[in-house]
């Protein structure tokens, strides 16, 4: 039954490959690309066609026009696939896709295929439950994702000038990652018959894609606390609160997630930092400010850490008796020698090499994990691919 099953997928491949072969190239259509497209969809579920992956990373690399005709012949064959092995390497792709840094692909919004109600006809419906759920998984948080990046990416184009996000738009954004991060944690095989390579390739895409989501959602409810702290809005804090209360439950969530895909066998798990829960003082705070009274910022000094708000300027000091040594010139300015590297970023994302960085509200945990997109990351080569041998 097997081997009828691989010779079966084979040679729908091979059709397909065919078909597109001889099709018209036009605006919407590039027969070589929906070639690339259909290798690297195949039904081979033992196996996953990198190469031809990184080839149509390379395609829209080199030029955002091919955009249209790879979303076109990837939502045709994701449209009209049954095979839960096609669909998963679909998703897989369209993941890959997202992940080069382009204007273009972050316009790119809701994705072009439905898999809502996705359902393998290959598989006995005991069998397919569970490959089922996880390719549904999947694409409601591609889905949700794309659209989200779509929607920042409009709201920063509206705005001619820079201005600066409200504490209100903050919080929102912050309980869409929340949401993002519920997604995700769903994305997980339920069913004892889905330990195959596949399904373990497909979760060190997700792991690598929980730490970006969450190490941004850190990120953000570090400055967010540090504002409300300074304006004290009573609405706001209520907001926080909810936001600081769900990521506690959330940190719990996570933990176990990390602690299920080692259990299965996924690489990058492996490698998983501990999610440390956010403080009691933080919330403590907010809930002074919520009652009217004025919110003490002991977390802050507790961590070493000191922000002066005067005029609009924020200045921080940091303790470096510990790793540094502080010298002192006759005019008064200050040297200081350290072995230790300050990392200022407004997003910190996941390094695109595989090196990790997960920020809990000020503490950096440092990780490594293996990138299964890492070469979509990689710059635009200076030499033109031969489009025609590809």
């Amino acid at each position: 039954m097997r081997v009828w099953k691989r010779a079966t997928g084979a040679l729908k491949d091979k059709n397909s490959i065919w078909v597109a072969k001889f099709s018209k190239k036009g605006p919407w259509r590039n027969p070589d690309l929906e070639t690339v497209i259909i290798k690297a969809t195949s039904h081979d579920e033992h196996r996953i066609d990198c190469k031809n992956m990184q080839r149509v990373f390379k395609w829209l690399r080199t030029s955002p026009l091919y955009l249209k005709p790879l979303v076109w012949a990837l939502s045709i064959r994701m449209q009209k696939t049954r095979c839960w092995v096609v669909a998963l390497k679909g998703l897989m792709l369209i993941h890959g896709v997202f992940c080069i840094d382009h204007p273009v692909v972050h316009r790119i919004g809701r994705l072009p295929f439905d898999f809502s109600d996705f359902s393998d006809s290959h598989l006995s419906p005991s069998k397919a439950w569970g490959f089922n759920a996880f390719v549904r998984a999947y694409f409601a948080y591609l889905d949700q994702r794309s659209a989200f990046v779509s929607s920042e990416v409009k709201k920063q184009n509206n705005n001619n000038k820079e201005v600066e996000e409200t504490l209100m738009e903050e919080l929102n954004k912050l309980q869409k990652l929340q949401a993002m991060i519920d997604m995700l944690i769903q994305i997980k095989p339920k069913s004892m018959n889905m330990n195959v390579g596949l399904i373990l390739e497909a979760m060190d895409c997700v792991i690598v894609e929980v730490f970006d989501v969450y190490s941004k959602f850190c990120n953000r409810i570090a400055r967010v606390l540090l504002r409300i702290y300074d304006v004290g809005g009573k609405v706001e804090a209520g907001l926080a609160l909810k936001v600081l209360q769900k990521a506690s439950f959330q940190g719990d969530e996570l933990s176990l997630y990390f602690e299920f895909c080692r259990d299965i066998g996924v690489l990058n798990a492996s490698q998983c930092p501990k999610i440390e829960k956010f403080s009691e003082e933080d919330i403590q705070d907010l809930e002074r400010i919520i009652s009217g009274a004025s919110a003490k910022k002991s977390s802050l000094e507790g961590s070493g850490i000191v922000v002066e708000n005067e005029e609009e300027k924020a200045i921080v000091l940091r303790d470096f008796s510990a790793t540094a040594t502080i010298s002192q010139s006759e005019n008064g300015l200050m040297t200081v020698i350290t072995h230790q590297w300050e990392v200022f970023d407004d997003d910190m994302m996941v390094s695109v090499k595989g090196n990790n960085c997960v920020s809990n509200c000020g503490r950096v945990i440092n990780t490594t994990t293996n990138n299964p997109f890492e070469e979509s990351y990689s710059l635009v080569p200076y030499y033109l691919p031969d489009l025609i041998s590809l």
